[in-house]
């Protein structure tokens, strides 16, 4: 739900490889770091990180993202939901390897990782969703989809043969997300309150730390577990949720009841990812703050080269909203408007 430009993207890649350096440690120059760490990347999650699987997931959607602007910073549309790059495609140039193929592209190359990630989908199961009154618009390949998907590449690699498996993945790095931000996206944006919202907080910390155990019980030794956004920020809720109470705001005129729940997540996910290295003391598993990365670009937005008239503005609307949002114009939809410099906004959408 949240897309963001691939300058921006850039920027939390930096913060957020500062954040997980721990499970890098001991390799600290450019010559040192390229593929000395890991062999393969493989990456779970959303539209934060879908490099083209939901376009092949459901390839008569009319997808927006299959049209300029999306893409156009590298020259073509290719299913990511950003004008150029993905944190990922950075994460991988940095260790010298390959951008990442999406799994439902069967005729590519698969040998340094694959993307699972579907953009729209959830930590939970679109069913346990429905059960809630929750509908999953986009697709129903969620965290476990994917899950089954990496079990079968992994089979396809290695059969029954489990010291293959266990071989393979303790030369790999598992990024476990970010995922479950759309799980609150869609009860938020389908009329779920908040308390019905924070009461779904436990079940999708659960499904991601299950998720996590299971890489690990294959043999993953590498995980990265990125929490939630501070979504008070994006310009889809300051849109819909927009208020003339000016308490309701914090000092980055974010919304603070949902900067303030996005947070009551990341901490449930933090105390998750503590059990779990309790757990599994011999394996890294380390926390993603995309909160304080996000954050920390906003404040510090003007030095970076964004625009500080259009912080809070997406790339692509119709105007007339002072956020420059609307939800049947966004990029790639006819009749959207885009901004000049992509790079000089923070958020797409």
């Amino acid at each position: 739900m949240a897309k963001t430009s691939s300058g921006s993207l850039f920027f939390l890649f930096l913060v957020l490889f500062s954040a997980v350096n721990p499970i890098f440690k001991g390799f600290a120059s450019a010559s040192q770091h390229k593929k000395l760490f890991f062999d393969r990347i493989f990456q779970f999650g959303d539209s934060l990180s879908d490099t083209g699987n939901l376009v092949r997931d459901n390839p008569i959607g009319g997808h927006p993202f299959m049209n300029f602007p999306y893409g156009q910073t590298i020259q073509h549309p290719t299913g990511r939901c950003s004008d150029g790059l993905l944190m990922i495609d950075y994460i991988a140039e940095f260790f010298g390897l390959p951008l990442l193929n999406p799994y439902l592209d069967q005729q590519a190359n698969f040998t340094f990782g694959v993307n699972f990630a579907v953009a729209g989908s959830t930590a939970l199961d679109t069913s346990t969703l429905m059960a809630k009154g929750i509908i999953s618009p986009s697709t129903n390949s969620s965290l476990s989809v994917q899950l089954s998907w990496f079990r079968s590449h992994l089979h396809s690699l290695c059969g029954d043969n489990s010291n293959c498996r266990e071989s393979m993945l303790r030369k790999s790095l598992v990024m476990m997300g970010e995922v479950g931000g759309n799980d609150y996206n869609y009860a938020l944006l389908q009329g779920k309150t908040m308390e019905e919202v924070y009461q779904m907080v436990p079940a999708v910390v659960r499904a991601i730390k299950e998720a996590v155990e299971e890489v690990i019980k294959m043999g993953a030794v590498r995980v990265v577990v990125p929490g939630n956004f501070p979504i008070g920020c994006m310009p889809i809720y300051l849109s819909l949720f927009e208020t003339q109470d000016s308490n309701m705001y914090d000092e980055l005129n974010c919304l603070k009841g949902l900067n303030n729940f996005a947070r009551f997540h990341n901490e449930h996910l933090k105390a998750a990812i503590g059990e779990l290295r309790k757990e599994h003391p011999n394996v890294a598993v380390v926390y993603g703050d995309y909160y304080y990365g996000l954050t920390w670009i906003i404040r510090n937005a003007v030095s970076l080269k964004f625009n500080k008239d259009g912080l809070q503005k997406t790339c692509c609307g119709v105007g007339g909203n002072k956020y420059n949002f609307n939800l049947t114009r966004m990029c790639g939809y006819e009749g959207a408007t885009v901004c000049e410099n992509p790079n000089e906004r923070i958020y797409e959408v």
